[in-house]
């Protein structure tokens, strides 16, 4: 059974699973769905066509579920789905998605952080043990793979796609995609390096990522141009799934990968 606060409003039409908590001046609409344990804290905002999973946080100020911010938008019924263990701090805003777009639905994957002032637009997808650092704003139908970091303040254009375990540094402004493990930063942003740090903690051994860094030596410190080092890399590298994964988000990427900063600065940020 939930504990809704009396002056929480909670539509009757809203399914709330057990032990969930609605604090004061707490908002839910009707077409929401609440996993079990879920905090919805005081003056959160739940608009209808929300599905949240268990074990979630929602802070006081946040918003999700408004109607996208796009004039293609035509009232249809879309959706915001959130995954498990998510915690959505003060003030941060998640839009639901739009036909347009053809998805329909903007995600949230599990065991990630959205921090305060945060804004995730309509139709992206933002995958698993992600962290976005408070102010980070993702325009429409960005794409986040799991265990991404993006700093605070970093504004990342629509459409853009961040990889598997980057780490972006904070205040920058993301106009290319941003390819699996690696580091990028500065103004304008550049590839600078390997995420050495985040691959250590996730238990990345060292053979590993000295392969994943030889395969980015390769692609922005060599001369080629990526078409070429794409080439060599398959040639010359052995099998693996870092291989994998980096030469197939190069291959699909639609923006074009960020460029590389100077050879002497690889390694930092600042």
């Amino acid at each position: 059974m939930a504990n809704i606060h009396p002056l929480a409003t909670v539509h009757p039409g809203a399914k709330l699973g057990e032990n969930v908590e609605v604090g004061p001046y707490a908002y839910i609409d009707d077409n929401v769905e609440i996993g079990d344990n879920t905090r919805i804290l005081p003056h959160a905002t739940i608009f209808p066509y929300v599905k949240i999973g268990k074990d979630c946080s929602v802070f006081p100020g946040a918003v999700i579920g408004a109607i996208p911010q796009d004039l293609k938008f035509d009232g249809e019924i879309t959706w915001v789905e959130i995954g498990d263990r998510v915690n959505i701090r003060e003030c941060a805003t998640i839009n639901r998605g739009t036909k347009a777009s053809g998805k329909g639905v903007t995600k949230i994957g599990s065991d990630t952080l959205i921090m305060s002032y945060v804004h995730v637009a309509h139709d992206c997808c933002v995958g698993q043990h992600c962290i976005l650092v408070s102010y980070v704003g993702i325009a429409g139908e960005t794409d986040v793979e799991d265990w991404a970091i993006i700093g605070g303040g970093t504004k990342v254009h629509q459409f853009s796609h961040i990889g598997t375990h980057a780490m972006i540094g904070g205040g920058t402004g993301v106009n290319k995609d941003v390819p699996p493990f690696s580091l990028c930063g500065r103004q304008p942003l550049v590839y600078a390096g390997v995420n050495l740090v985040g691959l250590r903690r996730r238990g990345f051994d060292s053979d590993v990522i000295r392969n994943i860094k030889d395969i980015y030596d390769m692609i922005y410190y060599q001369g080629y141009n990526f078409s070429d080092a794409i080439d060599r890399i398959e040639a010359g590298f052995p099998d693996s799934v870092e291989k994998k994964t980096i030469l197939d988000f190069i291959r699909n990427s639609k923006r074009g990968i960020v460029r590389a900063g100077d050879l002497h600065e690889k390694g930092g940020i600042e």
